[in-house]
């Protein structure tokens, strides 16, 4: 074989491995490592996000891979998963924005006592507020996928918790900075901490009382660790809001096409089924809780008012905090009734 002739066939497999690797370019296939702070297995990561992954991997003919790390396998604690999207560290969070107090300011407005009846029309009321008020100021440096809310919170005590006074003295766990007002002003000892530590906390009695909605409960064993189950009747005594977020910069970078597989299977009708699938989850754990012969405490209608009427001043406070922060609370309170009433 000649010199030239061989220099030709190693051009031409030159110019074919190239043709190879532009062509990979042009599909541009990307893995996106989701973080997040529960078992796999637990109702969110199993009925929302592992769901999800799978619909945007297949919608993307596998151009979009994904690397799930529950439990906070890459590292730190839950409310760092705010901080490790912004920069980088995960491609996508799904987190509670209460476990940073004063980052997220407007997003208190859905977990305000008393507001809402259902997950999936808080979660629908959640998306469109934060489009509004939200995106361009607290999520101005996240690419927002999804806010919704799980379903009805309620006390899981050791001692029965049926009025407003008997949280007086009791140390309990408040899931969110309007809770905690809450609570502290009706005379318990707020104690704050994500939900992964709430087992231990009972367990050593470093809490009383936890505040978690249901679905969350059965994983965390909380019906084997106290007895008393505190549910209200009418609207939620709260709610708490979750996000999926993912790095702006990552989804950038995206190229079109797969961009739009993203933003087809995220936004308001994904928060909206989000809430949905979380709040459905409520009643498999409560049945574990009936299994164990606990004491689940039914309040009616007028008994839950009561709690209702106690909980008015955290309204005012939030309110008047809000307006010190430079913003309309009040505006944003409207709107999300007026949301919530449609």
């Amino acid at each position: 074989m000649s010199l030239s002739t061989t220099f030709a066939r190693l051009l031409g497999a030159s110019v074919l491995a190239s043709g190879l690797g532009l062509g990979a370019a042009l599909a541009q296939e990307v893995t996106l490592k989701l973080h997040q702070m529960l078992p796999a297995q637990a109702p969110v990561p199993a009925l929302v996000l592992q769901p999800w992954m799978d619909k945007i991997s297949a919608e993307s003919g596998g151009r979009i891979a994904f690397e799930h790390f529950p439990a906070m396998q890459l590292g730190g604690k839950p409310p760092e998963l705010v901080d490790q999207v912004k920069d980088g560290v995960a491609d996508i969070i799904w987190t509670l924005p209460g476990y940073t107090p004063g980052r997220f300011p407007r997003t208190e407005v859905i977990e305000l006592p008393f507001l809402v009846n259902d997950a999936e029309s808080a979660s629908r009321a959640l998306y469109q507020l934060g489009e509004k008020y939200m995106f361009d100021t607290e999520y101005a440096d996240y690419k927002v996928l999804a806010l919704f809310t799980h379903g009805p919170g309620l006390f899981h005590s050791a001692k029965p918790i049926t009025t407003p006074a008997d949280l007086a003295g009791v140390k309990l766990r408040a899931p969110t900075r309007v809770t905690n007002m809450m609570v502290t002003a009706l005379g318990a000892t707020a104690v704050g901490m994500p939900v992964p530590a709430v087992p231990e906390a009972l367990s050593k009695g470093v809490i009383d009382a936890t505040m978690l909605p249901w679905e969350v409960t059965g994983g965390l064993k909380v019906a084997e660790l106290v007895k008393n189950h505190t549910e209200f009747t009418g609207k939620a005594m709260y709610v708490g809001a979750f996000l999926i977020a993912m790095n702006k910069e990552k989804y950038n970078a995206l190229p079109d096409d797969l961009k739009a597989v993203i933003d087809a299977n995220s936004g308001l009708e994904f928060s909206a089924l989000a809430g949905k699938l979380s709040q459905e989850a409520d009643a498999k754990a409560r049945q574990i809780a009936v299994d164990l012969g606990n004491n689940i405490i039914q309040l009616d209608a007028a008994q839950s008012a009561v709690w209702e009427e106690a909980a008015k001043p955290t309204y005012e406070a939030w309110i008047a905090e809000t307006a010190a922060a430079g913003f309309d609370g009040q505006a944003i309170l409207n709107d999300a009734q007026t949301l919530l009433a449609q």
